[in-house]
């Protein structure tokens, strides 16, 4: 009876946790306003034991470089000069003048470093990669354990893998590990929006722009930085534009241990309010947005079929043991797939984006390190007519999936793929459509 209740009071505990709002989330921690530039946070949660009779034994993975540097040098400068202009003008306050002191000391750091992977991005992978051994040993076991990671191009995605697979092969150095990176496989590991898809998403910027008016909100911001109202005022300084570039830089502070924060600029409110405008945005360019057809999802179609072609092989060769498939990319890769999967709530189309979070949350599916792990199992004693099995894990954590099962969180392989390969089907069927319609133009 003991055990009954402790087990009731931790899923009472669950819940309690995921029906707390977006913005309740982000009150107790304004860290999780950084949407994509959040610190990836390892799971708290214990996973479910392997089904009776079942063991894991191969994975399947698509997961994004760790925390990095802004990409551009602009998104530091833009930041900077306004700052120092009104110094040189006399006119900053007190917080102002913190302000810029912050990012002299600060932006040296960011020189020859930009868009690169930073030293807590590589402790976000060391550390994924551990807990995949510990999760999974037998997945990772044994003489025979085979591992293929692969990554895009970009120097901070073959780190982020350098990271993962340095832990993997502590675990056990015998097993066979093969990285590859190639321009070769950028056509599946970062693949672009197909051009229907661009035509789909031509209302996004009209409609972030919309919110961004909406939601931005400059005056107290600027007022506690500048004493001049005129400098921020005036027409050509565009104080809610600058208003998002310090928000940006200042969420991205948390990637590096240079123990910089700019976080007393901003209230709770105004953070939450900047958090939205960026919500909304990623869910009109990469979800199953009505706003943008439902189809910005599919530019994920690639990556998702060589999920299910890799596992093929695999399930059809008579000689594999076991072992798993990496890739590592990008958030505009892992945002999209997680929709396309149907991976917890990620699928949703939601027609008012005013009352999107109460459905649809970034900072939930795509931090940096983000990741998605399909992991499967077989009979331990080999049966024939004993289905696969298979469980999906979105950022380390247990996730539900678009087809029935009585024994959550596995699903049957069979159901899964067949509901997977319909669905780009009918995707496939429109894209050529569109394809035949635009060629007679």
């Amino acid at each position: 009876m003991k055990k009954i209740l402790l087990l009731s009071s931790f899923f009472l505990s669950i819940l309690a946790v995921q029906a707390q709002t977006a913005k309740e989330e982000i009150y107790a921690d304004i860290l999780k306003s950084s949407s994509n530039h959040m610190a990836y946070q390892a799971p708290t949660q214990p996973l479910t034991k392997s089904p009776k009779g079942y063991e894991p034994f191969y994975m399947t993975h698509y997961g994004r470089h760790g925390s990095r540097w802004l990409l551009n040098d602009h998104e530091y400068q833009n930041v900077i000069k306004p700052l120092r202009k009104a110094k040189e003008e006399g006119i900053l306050t007190a917080l102002g003048q913190e302000t810029l002191e912050k990012m002299e000391r600060f932006y040296p750091c960011t020189l020859g470093r930009l868009g690169e992977l930073t030293d807590i991005g590589e402790i976000q992978h060391h550390g994924i990669g551990k807990r995949m051994t510990q999760n999974f040993p037998k997945v990772f076991s044994g003489k025979k354990a085979e591992v293929d990671a692969r990554s895009t191009v970009v120097v901070r995605c073959i780190m982020s893998m350098v990271a993962e697979c340095e832990e993997i092969t502590a675990f056990n150095p015998e097993l066979k590990m093969h990285n590859d990176v190639s321009q070769s496989y950028q056509w599946y590991l970062n693949h672009n929006l197909y051009p229907m898809l661009h035509e789909a998403g031509r209302d996004r910027g009209r409609i972030n722009w919309e919110y961004q008016q909406k939601y931005t909100h400059p005056e107290r911001f600027c007022r506690a930085l500048f004493t001049d109202e005129s400098y921020w005022r005036d027409e050509k300084f565009k104080a809610a534009d600058w208003m998002r570039q310090v928000f940006s830089v200042t969420t991205n502070m948390q990637s590096h241990g240079c123990g910089e924060d700019m976080w007393n600029l901003f209230t709770k409110e105004e953070a939450y309010d900047l958090w939205k405008i960026v919500n909304i945005d990623w869910y009109l360019g990469y979800a199953n947005a009505p706003q943008t057809g439902g189809l910005m999802q599919y530019n994920q179609t690639e990556l998702l079929r060589n999920m299910i072609q890799t596992t093929d092989t695999v399930l059809a060769s008579k000689t594999y043991s076991n072992g798993a498939a990496l890739r590592f990319g990008h958030e505009v890769c892992v945002l999209p797939l997680a929709c396309l999967m149907e991976l917890d709530s990620c699928g949703r189309a939601v027609e008012d984006l005013d009352r999107l979070e109460d459905y649809w949350v970034n900072f939930r599916i795509y931090p940096m390190a983000c990741n998605i792990q399909l992991v499967f199992y077989h009979s331990k004693k080999k049966k024939a007519n004993a289905p696969i099995l298979v469980k999906a894990l979105l950022n380390e954590k247990e996730a539900t999936l678009p087809v029935k099962t009585d024994q959550y969180p596995y699903y049957k392989w069979d159901d899964l793929r067949a509901y997977y390969m319909q669905k780009m089907e009918a995707f496939d069927e429109k894209l050529k459509a569109w394809e035949e319609k635009n060629k007679k133009k």
